[in-house]
């Protein structure tokens, strides 16, 4: 389903579906962007959120589950609520990490694992059935202002020496940052969008949205 000779540029929603909805319609439809509906945006409007976005967007959806249990049923939920693909939790029990990857396969389904807090990427790998379609290598929104902490880029020649997975970049990514994620390396890079105030980095939601998407997909081309 996906093509690691492309690079991808991913859009996160963090916020309320009202957001989501207008931000759509300024993004241009195109293979090489995904939408992600994003963890705090599942919470906050559930699967009639994701459901609303792929009434909006045909192209790929990410649901950003961060599974860590129940692996079956979450692939399911969001499966039937138009998601293309869906993030588990690098940290979470080998089953749940092996059966969230089998119920994707089974379904259709992109799966992607988060090594978000997860010291050694190829060690949790190492233990699965199978390996996810992607990993990502993820720096957390609460992290973002610690001096000095990056996105482990120097995992990427390690997974792809042990693994065919495509790796995505996420945390503070900026078009400066996407430049630097694919010349690590990374085959996606995750951009959110971001509240003018809001301390993290990305695509404020106050900028010409389209410029901005027409930037990061010239930078990581």
């Amino acid at each position: 389903m996906l093509d690691n000779k492309n690079r991808y540029l991913q859009i996160a929603f963090n916020y309320d579906l009202s957001m989501a909805l207008r931000i759509l319609s300024s993004i241009p439809s195109h293979p090489r962007i995904f939408i992600e509906a994003g963890t705090p945006f599942i919470k906050l409007e559930g699967m009639r959120g994701i459901n609303a976005i792929r009434n909006r967007w045909s192209g790929f959806i990410v649901a950003d589950l961060k599974t860590c249990d129940g692996a079956i049923g979450e692939v399911q939920m969001v499966r039937s609520a138009g998601a293309s693909a869906a993030t588990a939790l690098g940290n979470s029990p080998k089953e749940a990490l092996n059966l969230f990857i089998e119920t994707c396969s089974n379904l259709g389904m992109v799966s992607m694992i988060d090594m978000l807090g997860v010291e050694d990427p190829l060690t949790s790998l190492r233990q699965l059935r199978k390996p996810p379609d992607v990993v990502v290598l993820h720096k957390g929104r609460d992290e973002e202002s610690t001096y000095g902490k990056v996105i482990q880029y120097k995992h990427v020649n390690r997974i792809r020496s042990k693994f065919s997975c495509l790796i995505s970049a996420a945390g503070g990514v900026t078009v400066r940052e996407a430049r630097s994620a694919v010349f690590n390396g990374a085959n996606i890079v995750v951009a959110n969008l971001v509240q003018p105030g809001d301390p993290w980095a990305g695509i404020k939601t106050s900028d010409d949205i389209e410029e901005m998407v027409h930037k990061f997909l010239t930078t990581i081309a």
